[in-house]
């Protein structure tokens, strides 16, 4: 076997797929050979947790097992993807026969193209995985929870905690005869609060994880800080006064702002968009996209993380990728077949939602470098401005770059001074525009605390986010004052 496998795949085989190397050599070597310039068989076994603990009462408390097989096949553009639940003999013959017709053509055939990839890490071996923690001691950690909640502040009258735990043991086996596998844990924990004061109800949240064991919540009481963040952006709320409209400066705090730049330029930078020329980005290698303040990264390797991972879901050890360098775009994140067709190299960036989903490129924690600018100084700079720390929901066109982002937790900057806070805010601008108006770049890089899903075309997977303090001149500020 492989010695690059992060987990021996005689285990794999042996304790959870129940197939063998010879099978894997014959689908590969005989349903998917051929007229294909690359194939692979990925196998997947899944276990996720969820409890649901609401007015200190188990709301919700489910255990889930799946199992699956993916078989791909690529020629040329087209991708031929089949998928079973049941992973027997016949059933992965089956796939493997669909997912070749479906991407067979009619010319002569083409090389395998799979390289070999390079060393895998080791980034989440952990003592305990989360998802074997004795059930008790989580439902414990949820109560603990629900008081300090309810003590942070009076006005607090409802209490929604949550703590949800996976393990995937995934093996990929390529037509190139390399083999790997890896055995991925995630948790987190989410707080949820409402508060009323004179009529008036709000709702604040807040949560973390990655690939952490239990434990990691109840280091230096990990678990209390959540609690209170969300006591605190819900009462907070309650003062909030109507934001302005209208164009001006915008500082971004440190941290989960930089859910922004997935968003808005992240998506972007992903090989596909820029294979088929429908990005903003597209075609712009070596140009300057922003300003020279900015640097960002996407960094797969980063231990523990949401994000991370040993190897992408194509086998790729995932790297640190240099997407944008002081304002030159140097880079897009990769899987093996925009890579291989845009002659470059595959990043590690290949992922899947599940067995029954194709692998595409996509993010994995994506963030700005740091600057050399004193946060406070960079407030003091601003006359008048908006200074958000904390977004929810938006909407952004890959093609244009366009965006509309609400701010869950902001505050005007009057006189260089943070001063009320604010509701109704959005930001609106466009991704590569909003890059050239960065002005400013803080020393205070901050990583999101480890609650980013991302989706795209119907697919989710987790990753995490980053931004020092920046901010930004000129950009479109929707409010609710009138």
């Amino acid at each position: 076997m492989d010695d690059l496998a992060h987990i021996s795949p005689d285990r794999f085989f042996a304790d959870r797929f129940n197939v063998t190397p010879s099978l894997m050599e014959r689908l590969l070597g005989g349903s998917l050979a051929g007229r294909v310039d690359d194939a692979d068989i990925y196998l997947e076994y899944r276990v996720n947790e969820e409890l649901v603990l609401e007015e200190n009462v188990v709301k919700k408390a489910s255990r889930h097992v799946s199992q699956g097989a993916g078989v791909r096949a690529q020629a040329e553009t087209r991708t031929g993807y089949a998928h079973t639940d049941d992973i027997s003999l016949a059933n992965l013959e089956e796939a493997a026969r669909q997912a070749r017709a479906i991407a067979d053509r009619s010319s002569a055939g083409g090389a395998l193209a799979v390289g070999r990839p390079g060393r895998a890490h080791d980034l989440y071996t952990l003592s305990e995985p989360p998802i074997v923690t004795a059930l008790e001691r989580k439902l414990d950690l949820l109560r603990k929870i629900d008081t300090a909640a309810r003590a942070a502040d009076k006005r607090v009258t409802q209490v929604i905690a949550s703590l949800a735990s996976e393990e995937v043991v995934m093996l990929i086996a390529t037509a190139a005869g390399w083999t790997i596998g890896d055995v991925r844990p995630l948790t987190r924990l989410n707080v949820t609060v409402i508060a009323e004061e004179n009529g008036k109800r709000e709702i604040g949240s807040w949560g973390g994880g990655g690939r952490v064991p239990f434990d990691y919540f109840l280091e230096a009481e990990r678990w209390r800080h959540f609690a209170a963040e969300a006591a605190r952006q819900a009462t907070l709320k309650l003062r909030a006064i109507d934001a302005p409209a209208g164009t001006m400066t915008v500082v971004l705090g440190p941290g989960w702002p930089g859910i922004l730049l997935h968003e808005a330029i992240g998506h972007g930078l992903e090989g596909d968009f820029n294979r088929k020329g429908v990005s903003a980005f597209a075609g712009r290698l070596g140009q300057k996209v922003a300003s020279e303040l900015v640097t960002v990264v996407d960094d797969g390797t980063i231990p523990n993380r949401r994000g991370s991972l040993n190897v992408d879901d194509e086998g790729t050890p995932t790297g640190r990728t240099v997407l944008i360098d002081n304002g030159v775009l140097t880079g897009y994140m990769q899987d093996r077949l925009n890579a291989r067709l845009m002659k470059m190299t595959a990043t590690g960036n290949g992922r899947r939602e599940s067995y029954a989903h194709p692998p595409m490129p996509r993010m994995t924690n994506t963030f700005m470098l740091a600057g050399p600018d004193d946060p406070a100084e960079i407030i003091r700079s601003v006359p008048r401005g908006l200074y958000a720390v904390a977004f929810g929901g938006g909407q952004v066109d890959i093609t244009s770059g366009k965006f509309v982002f609400s701010a869950s937790e902001a505050y005007l900057i009057e006189d260089g001074r943070v001063t009320a806070p604010v509701k109704g805010a959005t930001l609106i601008g466009n991704g590569p525009d909003a890059l050239t108006r960065v002005s400013r770049v803080g020393h205070d890089l901050a990583l999101d605390e480890g609650v980013g899903t991302c989706g795209k075309e119907g697919q989710s997977v987790p990753v995490g986010v980053g931004l020092p303090t920046i901010r930004i001149d000129g950009m479109t500020v929707g409010g609710t004052q009138v």
